[in-house]
């Protein structure tokens, strides 16, 4: 299977399961993998014959900067399944971390799920 993989994308929001967490704004870290057969747009070299990834980086960008949500678990199968409504997406692999306050120091905390059409 093909893949479209967008890394280290960065947005700020508001999700925890503590108040502080709410409270301040912090940085998401997410990395995204797109499952699709690209073999006929690697033909055509048409947009239109792809996942369009800016519309993958605009999903996760409205769940993260989006209402909040106590669990990364949330913030991941969210994403995935606004990834899957994707024309062409036929699986998509999300990975969400952050690096909360009460736990330093620590590189991240993160939340790694696959999800498949259905």
């Amino acid at each position: 299977m093909d893949r479209i993989e967008l890394r280290g994308m960065s947005f700020q929001g508001r999700h925890g399961v503590r108040d502080a967490e709410r409270e301040s704004a912090q940085e998401f870290r997410v990395d995204v993998v797109v499952n699709a057969d690209l073999a006929e747009a690697g033909g055509s070299d048409r947009l239109a014959d792809t996942v369009d990834y800016t519309r993958v980086r605009s999903a996760v960008k409205e769940v993260i900067e989006g209402p909040p949500v106590r669990l990364l678990e949330s913030l991941a199968g969210e994403i995935a399944r606004r990834v899957l409504e994707l024309p062409r997406v036929e699986g998509v692999t999300v990975r969400v971390a952050k690096r909360p306050p009460s736990m330093q120091p620590i590189d991240a905390a993160a939340v790694h799920i696959k999800r498949t059409r259905a």
